[in-house]
């Protein structure tokens, strides 16, 4: 599609300031999923009784989805980013304490609401929106001295910090907490401040870990890998360690992995697994490649932006994308303790899908080029 520089139509004056290689390296990493999802999903859907064609049917479906999501919210003013994310987040603080009361249990966290045709895991919609609403609370903040941005942004993390642990998700949890310390420390709190809030995290952690069962199961099991024995403990990280081992440099080829047919979660959150058995070192690097092209081009689109806000969301817009990237192939490598996080536009999800492409369609609109005039 040839789009004239002369257009000032809305679509052609989306195309000339939207960041093209940021949209480029997100279709790259769609094509990825669609590639890996067609060579596990025939064993998964075997293993679930299911047709054989409807995972990768419904995950195209995502994918499509998602894709017409990003670039609608891309299309958006920082204006309107604001005010949709300030809507969602309140959306999603209460459909995430709704799990609480009438969610959906699947492998013992109670994360989901039930949805004709799907599950829905608000959580996984919080993470954007917060980002958004925190970013613009801080900033007014600094904009205005007597706004109390940096307590009523405190204050939603703590609602998150009752609501998360008690479905219980650790993870996603971890994740909010790391963006919203990266937005305070870019917001310019003094530093003693951020040594006391990285003091009490550690206690966090470690408060985690002695008081929270499942964490401290997963904690030990990745220090003494060895003592662990079955499906319910390390399998799946032996045996996605065992497909890298397979693939080598170059990989078995499309469709010759063997480890996905008895990986129970090859679709999902080990996918990265069926990447390293079928395509090798050399995919997987690019895979990651990737990624951190797109966590350091947004990074440094949001060091150039002068306005505050924009530039705080879109750091921690960009944050949340690559920490859940990196928790879940490091996770895979058994370079960190296991955690169900699935890899951004590649691993099977709709919920997760659609919510990476919210959060990466409004890291867009951020980081638009604005002329003379436009709205802000």
């Amino acid at each position: 599609m040839a789009v004239s520089r002369a257009d000032n139509s809305t679509l052609g004056r989306w195309w000339w300031s939207v960041d093209r290689a940021t949209l480029i390296a997100v279709g790259v990493l769609m094509l990825f999923g669609y590639i890996l999802m067609q060579a596990a999903s025939p064993a998964v859907a075997q293993r679930l009784h299911q047709a054989r064609e409807m995972l990768l049917f419904k995950q195209v479906l995502f994918l499509v989805v998602a894709g017409v999501v990003m670039i609608a919210v891309s299309l958006l003013s920082p204006r309107q980013v604001r005010r949709a994310a300030l809507i969602g987040c309140a959306i999603a603080l209460l459909l995430t304490a709704l799990t609480l009361v009438m969610g959906t249990s699947i492998k013992g966290g109670r994360r989901w609401l039930a949805l004709p045709g799907l599950s829905l895991q608000p959580s996984e919609f919080l993470k954007p929106f917060f980002a958004v609403a925190t970013a613009w609370l801080l900033a007014r903040a600094r904009r205005e001295p007597g706004f109390p941005g940096t307590l009523l942004a405190g204050g939603i993390w703590l609602v998150i910090a009752v609501l998360l642990p008690q479905q219980p998700d650790i993870g996603m949890f971890a994740v909010i907490t790391a963006v919203f310390a990266i937005q305070l420390y870019l917001s310019g709190v003094p530093v003693a401040l951020m040594g006391a809030l990285a003091a009490g995290g550690v206690g966090l952690a470690g408060a985690a870990f002695m008081l929270l069962p499942h964490v401290h199961s997963r904690v030990e099991r990745f220090i003494h890998p060895d003592s662990a024995h079955g499906v319910g403990d390390n399998f799946q990280v032996k045996t996605a360690m065992q497909a890298f081992g397979n693939g080598g440099l170059l990989g078995r080829g499309p469709g010759e992995g063997h480890i996905k047919d008895i990986l129970p979660d090859a679709h999902a959150d080990f996918i990265f697994a069926v990447a390293g058995e079928e395509f090798g070192l050399l995919v997987c690097l690019l895979i990651v490649a990737v990624f951190v092209f797109i966590v350091l081009r947004g990074f440094q689109r949001a060091y150039d932006d002068p306005d505050q806000f924009c530039a705080l969301a879109a750091a921690g817009l960009v944050a949340s994308f690559g920490l859940q990237a990196f928790i879940n192939m490091a996770s895979t490598l058994h370079l960190i303790p296991t955690k169900g996080m699935t890899l951004p536009f590649i691993s099977y999800g709709g919920s997760s899908a659609i919510a990476v492409a919210l959060g990466m369609g409004m890291l867009l609109a951020l980081t638009r080029r604005r002329f003379h005039g436009d709205e802000t």
